[in-house]
């Protein structure tokens, strides 16, 4: 798949679920239970132990039918890594050329971390795929929307701390996407299953109505 291939799958379903684990195993558990519930968005945060294990696990164990990343990639290094690991997408708290550089090097589509408008314009003109909007805790949607109205073409996916409650009216406001943890995966796996069916219904609503 080319790279803007690869964007758009992890952003179709205006959701990018966020696993974030102490340890391998809770973080892969939560992460099947994501992806058997039909997520196809899904992204490893390398503060997880033994993350690019995950990744690489994930990976093979999906193959094309869900999109697996690596999340809190800092540096050109730990990009390099998350790449030979086998994420399809990478996805950083900040803005690094390193990191958008090496994973357009090899075909790999990065999101980095912005809080600004500087920011935005920054990592567009670095070629940035898409942008994460982090932390979006404390952040109303309404900012959001003065942001998109003044850089309408800045793909923004808006993530940390961003409730399953709050996620559609975010998309409301424009963004493309929400990054989404922590309580998405909470639970056993039919619970799972239940709460992002009704996130993506939610979602596809919240995008009709911004349409």
């Amino acid at each position: 798949m080319y790279r803007w291939e690869i964007t758009r799958a992890v952003l179709a379903q205006r959701v990018v679920a966020v696993v974030r684990g102490d340890s391998y195993d809770r973080a892969t558990v939560a992460a099947g239970h994501l992806l058997s519930a039909g997520i196809t968005g899904l992204e490893i945060s390398l503060t997880t132990p033994f993350a690019l294990e995950a990744v690489t696990t994930l990976c093979r164990e999906v193959g094309d039918e869900a999109v697996i990343g690596a999340g809190s990639v800092l540096d050109g290094t730990s990009a390099r890594m998350a790449v030979d690991a086998g994420a399809r997408f990478l996805a950083s708290p900040a803005v690094d050329a390193a990191v958008i550089r090496t994973g357009h090097r090899y075909g790999v589509p990065v999101l980095p971390g912005v809080a600004t408008a500087t920011e935005v314009v920054r990592a567009m003109e670095l070629g940035a795929d898409a942008l994460k909007v982090f932390p979006a805790a404390g952040r109303r949607p309404a900012w959001l929307a003065e942001l998109r109205a003044e850089l309408p073409q800045a793909a923004l996916v808006p993530g940390g701390g961003i409730s399953v409650d709050e996620a559609p009216a975010w998309i409301a406001a424009g963004a493309v996407a929400c990054a989404v943890g922590g309580e998405l995966a909470e639970g056993d796996r039919d619970s799972v299953a239940k709460r992002v069916a009704d996130l993506l219904g939610r979602l596809a609503e919240a995008a009709g109505a911004e349409g």
